[in-house]
């Protein structure tokens, strides 16, 4: 009986050490994530300017090349205001093409959101930002595209 109990030992010993082995790997990569930070978006330098809505109509035109250009990217906007809409902790600026409804919303670092606020509906402006996502609404057919990390371009 006791050479059972002596060969049970070595696989569970082994499947034991396997379990502590993968979670100390998946706290690593959890650690890693949650802690991961960005480079505030001011000092970085911008990998294209452009006219909110001429790059509403790149994306239009062809989604797949325009978000394989931007994906990932630092991008410059210059554009009219058309919202200034608090959220949460944020806020939020919004180009919105008055004729079809599309629009760009930036969502501004915490830190640059001070200089945000002085921004009202109307105002010209450029906006330095990371590309997110573009999407379109069928139900409403309105197109969008969200930026983060903003801040104001001077």
């Amino acid at each position: 009986m006791s050479e059972q109990v002596k060969k049970r030992n070595p696989w569970r010993k082994g499947m034991l050490i396997s379990v502590l082995v993968l979670a100390v790997v998946f706290a690593i990569i959890y650690w890693i994530v949650a802690t991961d930070t960005f480079s505030d978006t001011k000092d970085r330098k911008a990998a294209y300017t452009v006219n909110a809505f001429d790059f509403l109509k790149e994306f239009k035109q062809d989604e797949k090349a325009a978000s394989k250009k931007y994906g990932g990217k630092i991008i410059a906007v210059n554009g009219r205001v058309s919202a200034v809409e608090p959220a949460d902790t944020t806020l939020n600026i919004k180009f919105t093409d008055s004729a079809s409804g599309d629009y760009i919303i930036f969502a501004f670092q915490s830190q640059h959101v001070a200089e945000a606020r002085t921004l009202k509906a109307g105002d010209s402006v450029s906006i330095k930002a990371a590309y997110s996502d573009y999407m379109h609404s069928e139900i409403l057919d309105v197109y969008s595209i969200t930026f983060q990390r903003s801040t104001l371009n001077k």
